[in-house]
């Protein structure tokens, strides 16, 4: 069982994780731009189910190395907060990029959207790191199944996930408009999450250290 403080600071981390810069939420902001929110749709559902894939793996391969190999635990923390300390550098770093820029797409059929969204989450290096180092910042064998705390938190995962790229989608062209408009805000924006995204692995860092 997941203590629901614990749950509760995944879903924030969840949450930061969706609006970072990455391959998903770009592509998404620009098929909704480029083809429409319809066609945007098509390309979440197959982002999802690229999801579960790695959900599902993840939650196979945490539970063996758990299981087997004890340390893994300690090195898989230490290795998610060292990736959002390297998120939080790539939001603030100079000339980096909002995912709220947009680029242009061609239009495609249905099952191409859906494979596109797909093989763009699928290979998503963000998605996989996340699941590896991340997700098991908040599994502790202590509270019963590896592999039930893993699904219990990819499926949050996931949920939170489709809510923030299903605004984006739905909001997409009055976003790309207004940042346009407000590039200042572009740059907020960056600092902002990249400051929440310093915090999370601080805190993270600082839990460790307690339990050592």
């Amino acid at each position: 069982m997941i203590e629901l403080n614990h749950w509760f600071i995944f879903i924030g981390a969840a949450l930061i994780m969706a609006i970072t810069p990455g391959p998903n939420l770009i592509y998404l902001l620009s098929r909704s731009i480029c083809q429409g929110r319809n066609a945007a749709i098509v390309s979440l559902f197959g982002v999802v189910t690229a999801f579960l894939v790695h959900m599902f793996a993840a939650a196979i391969g945490l539970t063996a190395l758990f299981l087997t190999i004890p340390i893994a635990y300690i090195i898989l923390k230490w290795l998610g907060a060292g990736y959002l300390l390297w998120l939080a550098w790539q939001a603030m770093r100079p000339n980096a990029k909002s995912p709220f820029e947009a680029r242009e797409l061609a239009p495609d059929s249905r099952p191409k959207l859906w494979l596109m969204g797909f093989m763009t989450s699928f290979l998503n290096p963000k998605i996989a790191i996340f699941y590896l180092s991340i997700l098991p910042q908040f599994i502790s064998p202590q509270h019963g199944s590896v592999f039930a705390q893993s699904l219990t938190l990819g499926f949050t995962q996931i949920v939170v996930s489709f809510m923030v790229n299903l605004t984006v989608i739905l909001t997409a062209a009055g976003l790309a408009r207004w940042f346009a408009l407000n590039p200042l805000w572009l740059l907020i924006q960056r600092y902002v999450m990249g400051i929440v995204l310093l915090g999370l692995a601080l805190r993270l860092l600082i839990e460790q250290r307690k339990m050592a």
